[in-house]
């Protein structure tokens, strides 16, 4: 009688997915120097992710001419309010890219050499809101 091996394949258990791990995101930045390693985990990479994102301009990614960041060259124009339209509909298009946030009440405010951006992020896998605070400066660059 010949004997079916299916019957002999044992599948090893899967985690319950419902059940959330205490480390949900898993990623790698060598910007952090005071640590050992350079894996960051859930907010700290969710927020460098971002960080990210608002550092690549508008165009600058190869093969994805609409991702990236307008703010860089709306920073030496005047802040009328279709430039500040322009600006929140971006704002909102980078964070609302990102699966793991969801943005809401975006502020911007000009300061003396830059732009200021302010907005609240909820973290969806943790529901947990945090205010976000960036500026775009036109000598330093971006100012987390």
């Amino acid at each position: 009688m010949a004997t079916n091996l299916y019957d002999k394949i044992v599948l090893p258990a899967r985690p319950n997915p419902s059940i959330a791990s205490p480390q949900m995101y898993r990623g790698f930045s060598t910007l952090n120097s005071t640590t050992q390693n350079f894996t960051l985990y859930d907010f700290e990479l969710i927020k460098q992710d971002l960080l990210n994102h608002f550092n690549v301009r508008m165009g600058e990614r190869l093969m994805q001419p609409g991702f990236g960041c307008i703010i860089w060259e709306m920073l030496f124009e005047p802040l009328t309010e279709q430039v500040k339209d322009l600006i929140v509909q971006n704002v909102n298009q980078i964070l609302n890219a990102d699966p793991r946030v969801s943005a809401g009440n975006i502020q911007i405010t000009p300061y003396d050499t830059g732009l200021q951006i302010q907005c609240t992020l909820t973290y969806l896998p943790y529901n947990i809101s945090q205010d976000l605070k960036l500026q775009f400066d036109q000598a330093n660059g971006l100012i987390s």
